[in-house]
């Protein structure tokens, strides 16, 4: 069902102006929550809690933060299904040193005080969830994509920001603990239920979704079992603008005669800089999520007790992603103009193409070919099934505890694929960075017959047909004993932890695409796009376009070739698998006013990346022998110690010290190249990487001085001993146009002079490699506060975080904002609830678009989101939410804000949903 945007708008406001008509309503029924960490030494039962609504949720909460050794903050659901978001990474947002990256409107991973989300690590009742990228191109990430889980079927979120010794070792930010909810804990035949719809103004489309929770136990409370599902369906519809990198003036010099001629005039300075293309970006996807869990438990006796819990998630990326673009640098003696340059970068141009007699360029003028403005088309199916299966167990005896825990998490996408092709057209146009590409002739430009797709007389390929299967697969065991003591150490921890992830994926890439023109492989109209970017190109706005079927339906039914590109699958096929032997012993120790822990960690870590290694050009099959492993290992004591002192009742002053370690990405440890071959950028691995090492310390003071309320401060400094940088070096590589398309590269490449590329089809790539990069550190502090005030019904919560992080050279730290705050007022009273939430993180470092491209920033970034809900009795509630109500861009920049990489606009989201309790 279509909702018009008129009805779901106006649902949103009246719901939020309710709040003067309410009137108290019925008591809601309590329901029980409760988890069971399974991550360290044992299974620590938390106490059962009643949960129903916004303060409810916040006093939770700040038990958890009060009562805990270490420092931790967390986020409790306030109902059964109803975790505080409609995105578990956005919920993360409001507590205090945790940002988040929208690239693509929603929040997706997290940073921890400073530190990149590959840092950090995230558990679910205390085990891994495998996950592997959905993305086509993108590597696998070790930063836990939260899209993953289902918000419904949390009952509680912990974050850990100082170690323990008994929790696993790999994070350097923080640990993140996500708990479901045991069927134990709840009452028996506890029902829970929702339906509603999410609309996007952009895409201007309104999608379904739905969640139900079912809860059983027996008349003894010995046994139960707890099932959810859950689906959710999103249209998301990205459009923005983009530059694939720039180019020095000087670069160009030699093969245009007026680059030559404004260098020499004085015009322009050597180092001066053009950008290569400017793109129109249109990304479009429907993303659907099918999940299950099922919690098994049972507890014949208080002193034992069983706990079985599977997971089960399948989600469909398919996605549309368009790219037109005017590739001004790819024929330089094309270009018959430049403006001057401001701050070093020259800001307008004007390349002829075919429509000009006396272009250079023309082969009939003595030229290699008139100047091409792509669209390309890249038609992406991707299907990630994660599953799981942990089962645990419990048994205390008289003062002490044995508990353990076994379980494997596979997740994979064996349909990612990537159906492309990239029609072009010869018309020459005038450029400008801030309002994109105007064609001499927009006629001609609309006509979708005169974009070719290797259909004319030395005209390229057609296009290719990719398939990129990725798998990945956490195992683990692990065996926790305590021992209860009277005195000042009260508690004595020890265990053992067995824990092996692997990670492979193939690349095949296949040409044989039959070629055509945009007429011919299916013509579906002129855009309507970067409405939001104003005084953009109308030749940009409404350019020529296909669709998802069209394109897929002209390349799979062309005569693919049977063998894939050999450079793509020998540099993008590898597999890693990572193990690691852990031990550990803690201590906790406390009297009435002073608590805390102190302990050791052991770990043996070993590493085997294996990958194609040869000389020369590629060939498929590959070499005998091309395929080798390498064996790395790593021995590392880390010691931890936390202490929280009662300074007074209310006033608890915290420290905390640990080393920590934790890893790079696994695409990161294996020697892989990934190789853009238009722009010769690429990016690798690098198989003898040592781990991240870190001494962590943080201190904290808190004032809990009201009921449910606090201000609190926190100080933290990561002193990083070894911190892996990424650089760029010329490598000689195989350039696969010399095969596929060697018209085009002899052309362009070769004739061209671009990349210094020679007739056996190797050329210089700018290639980005990750390596031992020395020292860093991260400092900051974070300041908290949280009141509700009196019987008014509202409240606030709110943070601030300023952390510092560079390398020893000076570099910034990926993801690592200097300021963040978050501001979250709220109302609560009778049946009516409501709550915005305000965030804001200042610019930060992030990565480059294309393969090899350097390192983007991300400027500062504001959030604003709404929700409020009303209870019409204690069974049925609705809640409406609205999410990104400033309709934010995301903006990247290489190195200084006039030097734009990206800018993207999502819109605004609303939600619309129906709760239904008993």
């Amino acid at each position: 069902m279509k909702y018009p945007r008129t009805i779901l708008a106006a649902s949103i406001l009246a719901a939020f102006g309710f709040v003067g008509a309410v009137q108290a309503g019925d008591a809601a029924a309590p329901d029980a929550a409760a988890a069971q960490d399974t991550s360290g030494t044992e299974s620590q039962q938390m106490e059962t809690v009643v949960v129903h609504g916004i303060r409810e949720s916040l006093k939770r909460s700040l038990e958890t933060k009060r009562d805990a050794n270490a420092v931790v903050d967390a986020i409790t659901a306030e109902d059964i299904g109803k975790f505080p978001s409609t995105n578990v990474a956005e919920a993360m947002s409001q507590i205090p040193g945790v940002t988040i990256d929208r690239r693509f409107g929603q929040g997706e991973r997290v940073s921890i005080d400073g530190t990149d989300p590959s840092l950090n690590l995230s558990f679910l009742d205390g085990h891994p969830v495998a996950q592997t990228n959905w993305l086509y191109g993108e590597q696998p990430n070790r930063g836990f994509d939260y899209t993953l889980l289902a918000p419904e079927i949390l009952g509680k979120l912990e974050v850990y920001k100082s170690p323990e010794a008994r929790l696993p070792e790999g994070s350097i930010g923080g640990t993140v603990i996500m708990h479901t909810r045991n069927p134990l804990d709840l009452d028996a035949n506890t029902f829970s239920a929702s339906l509603g719809a999410t609309y996007g103004d952009q895409s201007d489309a309104t999608k379904p979704n739905a969640s139900a929770l079912y809860s059983w136990k027996n008349a003894d409370s010995t046994f139960g079992v707890a099932v959810s599902a859950q689906h959710y369906e999103e249209k998301v519809d990205r459009q923005g603008i983009e530059t694939f990198g720039y180019s020095p003036v000087s670069s160009l010099a030699s093969a245009s005669p007026a680059v030559a001629a404004a260098i020499a005039s004085g015009q322009l300075k050597p180092t001066d800089v053009i950008p290569q293309e400017i793109n129109a970006a249109y990304f479009q996807q429907t993303r659907k999520r099918n999940s299950a869990t099922i919690n098994l438990q049972w507890k014949p006796s208080d002193q034992f007790e069983i706990g079985l819990n599977g997971l089960y998630v399948r989600e469909n990326f398919n996605n549309f992603n368009q790219s037109m673009y005017g590739f001004t640098t790819q024929t330089p003696q094309n270009i018959t103009g430049l403006s001057s340059a401001v701050n070093g970068l020259v800001t307008s141009g004007h390349s002829c193409g075919n429509d000009t007699p006396t272009c250079p360029g023309l082969p009939a003028n003595g030229g290699n070919g008139a100047v091409n403005t792509y669209i390309d088309n890249q038609v992406r199916t991707s299907t990630v099934t994660t599953k799981g299966l942990d089962l645990n167990g419990l048994y205390k005896g008289d003062g002490w505890r044995l508990g353990g825990a076994i379980g494997q998490s596979k997740a994979d996408n064996k349909d990612n694929s990537q159906a492309f092709i990239e029609p072009y057209y010869n018309g020459g146009y005038t450029w400008n960075v801030n309002s994109g590409i105007k064609f001499d002739s927009p006629s001609a430009a609309a006509n979708p017959a005169n974009w070719h797709d290797g259909d004319t007389p030395g005209g390229g390929w057609g296009g290719n047909y990719a398939k990129w299967p990725a798998n990945a697969k956490d195992t683990y065991a692990q065996l926790d004993f305590s021992k209860d003591f009277d005195g000042f150490f009260n508690q004595l921890l020890a265990g053992v932890r067995y824990a092996k992830h692997d990670e492979d994926r193939t690349l095949y890439i296949f040409g044989g695409v039959r070629t055509g023109n945009l007429a011919t492989i299916g013509y579906n109209g002129l855009t309507d796009i970067l409405s939001g970017f104003d005084g953009w190109s109308s030749d940009q706005q409404h350019h020529v376009q296909t669709s998802f079927d069209n394109v897929r339906n002209w390349v799979l039914g062309s005569p693919l070739g049977t063998t894939p590109d050999a450079g793509s699958f020998l540099n993008n096929s590898y597999a890693i698998t990572q193990k690691s032997d852990a031990a550990y012993v803690q201590g906790n120790f406390g009297t009435e006013a002073l608590r805390g822990n102190v302990g050791l960690r052991f770990v043996r870590t070993e590493i085997d990346s294996s990958g194609y290694s040869y000389s020369g050009a590629p060939s498929y099959p590959p070499p005998a022998g091309s395929y080798q492993t390498v064996n790395v290992s790593h021995n590392n004591v880390l010691p931890s110690f936390n202490v929280a002192y009662d300074l007074a009742p209310d006033l608890i002053l915290r420290g905390a010290a640990a080393e920590v370690i934790a890893w790079a990405p696994y695409n990161q440890e294996v020697h892989n190249t990934f190789l853009n071959d238009t722009v010769l950028t690429g990016s690798g691995g690098n198989a003898n990487l040592d781990p991240y090492k870190s001494i962590n310390f943080n201190v904290s003071l808190e004032w809990y001085f009201a009921e449910q309320s606090v201000l609190a401060a926190s100080v933290f400094y990561k002193n990083v001993l070894n911190y892996i940088t990424t650089d760029s070096h010329i490598e000689r590589q195989f350039n696969s146009m010399h095969t596929t398309d060697p018209a085009t590269y002899q052309r362009i490449y070769v004739d061209g002079h671009l990349g210094n590329c020679d007739a056996n089809g190797f050329c210089d790539y700018s290639v980005l490699r990750p390596l031992n990069g020395g020292k860093a550190k991260v400092k900051g502090l974070t300041l908290s506060y949280q009141q509700p005030f009196g019987d008014t019904g509202f409240g606030l919560s709110a943070n601030y975080t300023i952390t510092d992080a560079n390398t020893k050279s000076g570099q910034d730290l990926p993801y690592n904002s200097k300021n963040a705050i978050n501001i979250s007022p709220y109302y609560e009273k009778g049946p009516f609830s409501a709550r915005i939430t305000y965030g804001w993180r200042s610019h930060y470092l992030a990565g480059g678009y294309v393969a090899g491209a350097p390192p983007a920033s991300v400027d500062s970034y504001a959030e604003l989101d709404a929700s409020a809900t009303w209870r019409l009795n204690r069974q049925w509630s609705v809640t409406v939410n609205a999410m990104n109500l400033l309709d934010e861009t995301y903006f990247e920049y290489l190195g200084t804000k006039n030097l734009l990489a990206g800018k993207y606009d999502s819109g605004r989201r609303y939600m619309a949903t129906v709760h239904f309790d008993f």
